[in-house]
């Protein structure tokens, strides 16, 4: 008998382009327990063809925490000249953070909201793709520049009420 998969069930929107902007990205992706790459790459396994996303920009990486015998998932940062928020928190190259239940990510003005739904299986999980007509995170969009040295990693996001 198969054991169920975890599931990632990711809303996208993006304010100005709308659902155009996820015209390349399946309603369905099944993989491995590889890290799952999203950007503009052509070896990225979730494809957006948008201007400031990079080739690599960012990855879903499954991982098993220790005791647990479900997979977890972290996020991370892979643009040397973006950042990736994920909820509250700026990440920059290399940075990763673990994903909880319910995740509130922005990057090269997408905004995707990442829902996990444990299953049992260490082989493989499953992500559905539902693009929203409407924002999923109301306060300002990633920056994308080259000068980040001097921000503060415990500075909150650009209009956060935190």
């Amino acid at each position: 008998m198969e054991k169920p998969l975890t599931v990632l069930r990711v809303s996208l929107y993006h304010p100005t382009l709308g659902p155009s902007a996820f015209a390349n990205v399946p309603p369905r992706l099944q993989h491995d327990t590889s890290p799952l790459l999203l950007g503009r790459g052509q070896d990225a396994h979730l494809q957006m063809q948008l201007p400031r996303l990079s080739r690599h920009h960012l990855s879903l990486e499954p991982y098993l925490e220790k005791g647990s015998a479900l997979l977890a998932f972290c996020l991370k940062a892979l643009s040397r000249k973006g950042c990736v928020w994920v909820n509250g928190l700026t990440l920059r190259y290399l940075e990763q953070v673990p994903l909880s239940t319910v995740n509130r990510v922005s990057f090269s003005g997408i905004q995707m909201l990442v829902r996990v739904e444990e299953g049992t299986s260490l082989e493989a999980f499953v992500c559905y793709f539902h693009v929203s007509p409407s924002p999923l995170i109301y306060r300002s969009e990633a920056e994308e520049t080259d000068e980040w040295e001097g921000i503060s990693q415990e500075q909150p996001p650009p209009g956060s009420e935190q």
